[in-house]
């Protein structure tokens, strides 16, 4: 590799029978050819982060809003009617772990910023939703922007 503060290069050619100076002027783009290492490992499942989203899903009138309640601890309505929730409810939950909490006492970190997991509670699906019955394309849409699918049941 080129010495990265000399990026002109001055040299004497003789081109078509006359003495030239050339001069070639490197650029800083210019990398060292890659080592030869082992390729990176990736998560194979989901991805790697500190707040992921998890979508509740399940036909209407089967609880999901009154699960996501529970699971967040707030106030969202839930109404015994086919599509009481439109828009999705969004909440944080923090993701309890004793790992972490061993680590913040050992080493007593100026601030604590534990991992968080986003609960969304998605509109009921129904039959041909991907033929735009329900909410159709936009309920597909928020089932994309989360990372993992709860899918809520009753017997």
């Amino acid at each position: 590799m080129k010495n990265p503060k000399n990026l002109i290069e001055p040299h004497v050619e003789i081109l078509d029978g006359k003495l030239r100076l050339l001069i070639r002027i490197s650029s800083s783009k210019e990398m060292a050819p890659k080592k030869d290492s082992e390729p990176e490992k990736h998560a194979l499942i989901g991805r790697v982060g500190t707040n992921l989203k998890v979508g509740i899903v399940g036909v209407p009138n089967v609880g999901k809003s009154t699960f996501f309640n529970v699971l967040t601890k707030s106030q969202a309505a839930a109404e015994n009617f086919p599509f009481c929730t439109i828009d999705p409810n969004e909440n944080k939950v923090p993701v309890p772990d004793s790992r972490f909490d061993y680590l913040c006492e050992y080493f007593k970190p100026v601030s604590k910023v534990p991992a968080f997991l986003t609960v969304v509670d998605i509109a009921g699906l129904v039959k041909g939703a991907s033929e735009g019955q329900g909410l159709g394309n936009a309920f597909l849409s928020h089932i994309k922007a989360c990372d993992a699918i709860f899918h809520l049941c009753r017997e």
